[in-house]
């Protein structure tokens, strides 16, 4: 039988005192990535070195078997590891199975091993989708703090667990659901658990981190699959930045009063996640047409005309960018083609064909001057995050799944999942 070590007193002792205070954003550990993109939701590690070569049965540090697939990415707090999948029902290559017996998990895997300590079972809010297109029913990334993990399913709705595995709350974001599912992943701000419930009830909510009571809503998110971002105006002002059809928006997280909105002349549904430096924000999406903007921050109102610095015909429809050193980084996740972008102009750097790059819904990684793409089918190109295109390394993974989600980083390791196993790549 597995050991799970007890807590300690005084770590007790300290989560009493963060929950009576509300203070539930500690300083996170340097290695802690704790929500969709790391904490800050920009997929950037710093400067940690990461692995460039890996294979099956190559620099390999552990693999975990899973109880089914999801295209949701891990995450992790403490000695913890968190990732969410479903079984029973429209599982990849499995026949049978309804509606009724659709589940979703929540796995607690043992950082250091890769040993499941915990797992908890949810059954569906029904009735669901027949199927949902490519990435199932456990699209979502968890997100973690000191007091524990928040995941989201959909219709089914927000649910905390602590860190043991206990239910601290549920809540209800709306019944609605879509062909291409849910894959918004919740935010952790402050007091708050902020969901972009486009799919479920056109809206973005606010919950409490506590109780999951509903602290504010904002109404008329309409093809919105994004996770929301929290960045900072050149003044100083923190800003909740969220895209949908035709329009990048930010609001005051605490209020869900609307600061700004801008035109993307992106007439389609909106995926990637935004990035930002130094206040300005950067906003890819569209399969056509323009695809691509970047909005200085600060502003108030419809500022299209006063405060939309470029916009550009280069975009991506599913994976979200990086941002480095003045360039944006991504990888169209149909055309094998890999860009990186001037952040002042939106020019075009270089364009690259990657050969037998395949589909990439993965979002890219910067790590120590490095960017890693991941493929649909488990190949990862790892690129010089320089305006010049130098492939350092082409590895692959070949396990008979998908692999929807994107990279967490873990210190010098890489954390990937497929619809199969949980890999933790490098560092053995």
């Amino acid at each position: 039988m597995m050991r799970v070590q007890a807590w300690s007193v005084s770590r007790v002792v300290v989560l009493s005192a963060v929950l009576v205070s509300g203070l539930l954003n500690l300083r996170l550990n340097a290695d802690d990535w704790t929500a969709f993109r790391g904490a800050d939701g920009q997929g950037s590690a710093g400067a940690v070195s990461l692995p460039v070569k890996w294979g099956d049965g190559e620099n390999i540090a552990w693999k975990t078997e899973l109880p089914g697939p999801g295209a949701s990415s891990p995450v992790l707090y403490g000695k913890h590891i968190y990732v969410t999948c479903y079984s029973g029902f429209f599982v990849p290559g499995q026949t049978g199975g309804t509606q009724a017996d659709l589940r979703r998990h929540l796995l607690c895997v043992d950082r250091a091993g890769g040993k499941v300590i915990w797992q908890r079972t949810v059954e569906a809010k029904l009735p669901e989708e027949e199927r949902i297109r490519d990435h199932g029913f456990a699209a979502s990334t968890p997100a973690c703090d000191a007091a524990g993990v928040v995941v989201f399913f959909g219709k089914t709705g927000v649910i905390a667990f602590d860190h043991q595995g206990q239910e601290q709350w549920r809540a209800d974001v709306g019944s609605k659901t879509h062909g291409w599912g849910s894959s918004a992943s919740p935010v952790l701000y402050e007091n708050l658990v902020l969901i972009n419930a486009s799919v479920e009830s056109e809206s973005l909510r606010a919950l409490d981190r506590r109780t999951g009571r509903e602290v504010w809503s904002v109404s008329g998110i309409r093809e919105s699959w994004n996770t929301p971002v929290i960045g900072r105006s050149r003044e100083g002002r923190t800003e909740l930045l969220l895209a949908m059809q035709g329009s990048l928006r930010s609001y005051n997280p605490q209020t869900g009063e609307q600061y700004w909105n801008c035109q993307t002349d992106i007439t389609w549904y909106m995926v990637p996640s935004v990035v930002w430096h130094e206040g300005t924000v950067y906003c890819l999406g569209g399969r056509s047409g323009v695809a691509g903007l970047a909005v200085r921050m600060g502003g108030s109102g419809d500022v299209t005309d006063s405060l939309r610095l470029w916009t550009s015909m280069k975009g991506s429809n599913v994976t979200s960018p990086v941002y480095h050193a003045g360039h944006l980084y991504f990888m169209n996740d149909n055309r094998e083609i890999a860009y990186c972008l001037s952040a002042e102009t939106g020019e075009v750097v270089y364009e690259e064909r990657v050969n037998r790059a395949g589909q990439i819904y993965a979002s890219a990684l910067l790590a120590g001057g490095r960017i890693y793409y991941l493929s649909r089918d488990g190949r990862t190109f790892v690129v010089e995050a320089a305006p010049k295109f130098t492939e350092l390394g082409r590895n692959e993974l070949r396990d008979g799944g998908q692999f929807n989600g994107s990279f967490a980083v873990d210190a010098g390791r890489l954390l990937v999942r497929s619809d199969r196993y949980l890999y933790a790549i490098g560092g053995n």
